[in-house]
């Protein structure tokens, strides 16, 4: 089954960067983004992780949280939050339970090899724990602004 805009938001909880647990249930009436990634530290992930922290401060004074979540360890994602300065949760998705949740573990390809790995993607989900807008095979510059301006408007 594909997610798509319009559907509840499937439910989640991990641990997060900073001795944090992120989880569905502690968002219950706020909107959130929740953003996939394939690997902590990588050129691409760093460009969209510190893109994401740069635009926090534009959301101003809007209660929206911003998730990063990868199957990296969380000792991994630690290392990542600290060089960068990340001050919004990095989530540890070890088990892939999330992943698989939202469709993002999928099978990709290169040089002619299949294997399973994270795809790129953004869920914007509103107060009412629904999918307002989503982002499939992500391309990194621009993709920040684009999801916070879609996260104010709602």
């Amino acid at each position: 089954m594909s997610l798509k805009e319009g559907d509840p938001a499937p439910d989640f909880a991990m641990p997060a960067s900073g001795g944090r647990m992120v989880s569905r249930d502690a968002l219950k009436g706020r909107p959130f983004v929740l953003y996939f990634y394939p690997k902590a530290d990588t050129p691409g992930c760093t460009k969209e992780a510190c893109a994401f922290q740069e635009g926090l401060g534009s959301l101003g004074k809007l209660p929206i949280e911003v998730i990063g979540v990868s199957r990296d360890p969380l000792r991994a994602i630690e290392k990542f939050a600290a060089k960068y300065g990340l001050t919004f949760p990095l989530a540890s998705d070890e088990s892939g339970a999330t992943s698989t949740a939202y469709g993002t573990w999928v099978e990709k390809s290169m040089y002619g090899k299949k294997y399973m790995g994270m795809e790129r993607a953004t869920f914007l989900i509103d107060a009412a724990g629904r999918i307002a807008r989503l982002w499939r095979k992500v391309q990194v510059p621009g993709h920040a602004e684009a999801v916070l301006a879609a996260a104010k408007a709602l």
